[in-house]
Formats: structure tokens, sequence, C-alpha cells
């Protein structure tokens, strides 16, 4: 049973070593949050930071209502902190996004009417979409690494979006617990497994076209994360031929 208390969304940030960009963004979301009177909080989750991640957001706790900061003891992954964010979030929607504010918290507003419209349980932003608004493009190399790692996703998974790895994705909290439940990939590629299983649970997504700026200082390291995302994918697929996946 959902608190008396508990607000309607939760905005979960996971953030690795953010101490530089972190405090803009917790005070853009803030911003938002005020002019929309939204009945939100936002929790950070801190993934075994090594700089003054947390005490940024300590800090900024400080002006900011019901913000808060989860911290794991070690790097653990991205895909681990949003899960993290997730299970101890108290919203009936849960919004996660990305501590660069690449995709600006306004486009929330995008996601949650196309859920509204389609009666879908997810929403996910898209950079790759035709109405999609990319102000700030990757640098080439970081933009064939995406589109490949699409392609393979599409081979592994039989998922037809056009982009899984925008980080501004949109959750019924209820519908999506056992979908979280059942996560077993810590890192990048850990939206193509949670949207795999929307499938095999049948909830409804919807891609969203949203605006988005790049930031140069992308946590996806280029020798070495893309062969950690296709393991992940091949793990992804093995754990569904074995029957790993239970979804309650």
């Amino acid at each position: 049973m959902t608190p008396a208390d508990a607000p309607e969304i939760t905005i979960v940030v996971p953030a690795f070593n953010e101490e530089r960009r972190l405090g803009a963004t917790l005070e853009a979301i803030a911003a938002f949050v005020k002019e929309r009177k939204l009945d939100a909080e936002i929790l950070v989750v801190d993934d075994g930071s090594r700089d003054r991640t947390r005490a940024v957001v300590e800090e900024a706790a400080q002006r900011i209502p019901r913000l808060g900061v989860l911290s794991l003891p070690r790097n653990r992954g991205k895909g681990i902190a949003v899960r993290t964010g997730f299970v101890a979030a108290r919203g009936e929607l849960v919004l996660f996004t990305d501590a660069d504010n690449s995709t600006p918290i306004e486009e929330l507003d995008r996601l949650d009417a196309a859920m509204r419209l389609h009666c879908a349980s997810v929403a996910i932003g898209s950079r790759a979409l035709a109405e999609s608004d990319v102000r700030v493009k990757q640098h080439l190399l970081r933009q064939l690494m995406g589109q490949t790692f699409n392609l393979v996703v599409r081979i592994l998974t039989g998922l037809r979006f056009k982009d899984t790895q925008c980080g501004f994705k949109l959750f019924r909290r209820a519908a999506c617990m056992p979908l979280f439940t059942a996560q077993r990939v810590g890192g990048f590629a850990f939206d193509a497994e949670i949207l795999f299983l929307t499938r095999r649970a049948g909830l409804v997504v919807v891609e969203v076209p949203v605006r988005w700026i790049n930031s140069p200082d992308s946590r996806v390291r280029l020798l070495r994360d893309p062969l950690l995302m296709l393991r992940d994918l091949v793990r992804i697929r093995v754990n569904s031929l074995l029957g790993r996946y239970e979804l309650g």
C-alpha cells in the first residue's frame, strides 16, 4: 500500500563522480518541480563516487525540498544505481534522468503526456526519431557505436525501439517493480534488459522524441564499455532462454 504522504513522482538521478555537473542539474530539476507545482521527491543514487558527489547533494538538500541521497559502498554500475533508486522510490511514477541533464527535465511533460495518451506503463525518451531535437550531436565515433549497439539489440532481443539508451525514462512504479526485481544487468545495457522485460510482461511502452544536448564528459568509455555492453546483451538472451527471469 502506498503511504499517504507518498509523492506523485520520484525523480531518480544515478551519479558516479558527478560533483561538477550534478549541482546544476539538481537546481534545474528543483526549478521545474516548483514551476509545475509537482508533488515530487528527488532521489540521487551515489554509485560509489570517489569525489564530492554526496556532499554536493547534501548541500543542495538544504535548499531543495524532498531531495535525498542513497550511497552505494562501491561503484556497481548505472543499472544497479537506477534499480536501487527505483526500489526506494515512493512515487506512483518514477522518472530516471542522467546527472548531466542532457535531456532537459522539461521533457518530462512530453513523456507524461504520451504515457497518458497511449495508456502506457513506460515512456522512453528517444534521440533517434524524426521529431527528436538533438541540439549538440555526439562525436561521429560515438554515433557509430550507438547505431551498432542498437542493431545488436534488435538482433539479440527482438526490440524495435530506435533508441534504448537515452537516459530519460518514465515508469509506472507498481506495474514496473517486477521488472527491476528481475533485473540482472548492472552496466549500461540495463536499459535494453528492462525494455526486454516490459515485452515479456506485456506492458505498453511508448517511445517519445525528446530534446537532447550531448555532454562531452560522457561516462561511457569507448574502448571498454561497448564490449561489456555486448557481453550483457548476450547475457540477456541467455537468461531468457534458460528461464532465469521471474516476473511474479
